[in-house]
């Protein structure tokens, strides 16, 4: 459905670190810089990149936005959160672990990165 997904970033290379990590421990590449300073990972089924804000404003968050990285295992979600905490993010909405809506159960895990963006790591147990 999605062709990419780029995030603003203050600062290119923190937020490289800390998505260098975070993917890595999902199993992706390092991002690439391109000449214009902007990050990009690449993978079969699509891109996320980072840029900062083309208006010259400071990058914020979405309130109410989400960006979710699919996880094979809990433990590579619980291994994704970690390397975010290690590199820049904040932990935010309840620890990492399976939740039930009603309709099906997953395991999620979510943080901030360092520029204030909403992500999670997320499993989708076979029901």
């Amino acid at each position: 459905m999605f062709s990419h997904i780029m995030l603003g970033a203050n600062d290119i290379e923190e937020s490289k670190r800390f998505y260098d990590a975070t993917l890595g421990a999902l199993g992706y590449k390092p991002g690439v810089i391109d000449p214009k300073g902007r990050c990009f990972y690449y993978t079969d089924t699509g891109v996320f990149a980072l840029s900062k804000p083309i208006d010259g404003a400071p990058a914020c968050h979405g309130n109410g936005s989400t960006v979710g990285f699919a996880a094979a295992t809990p433990e590579l979600a619980d291994a994704w959160h970690a390397a975010g905490l290690a590199n820049g993010g904040t932990a935010c909405e309840e620890p990492p672990g399976m939740r039930d809506n009603g309709i099906m159960k997953l395991y999620l895990a979510y943080l901030r990165d360092p520029s204030g963006n909403k992500i999670c790591a997320l499993h989708r147990p076979k029901q």
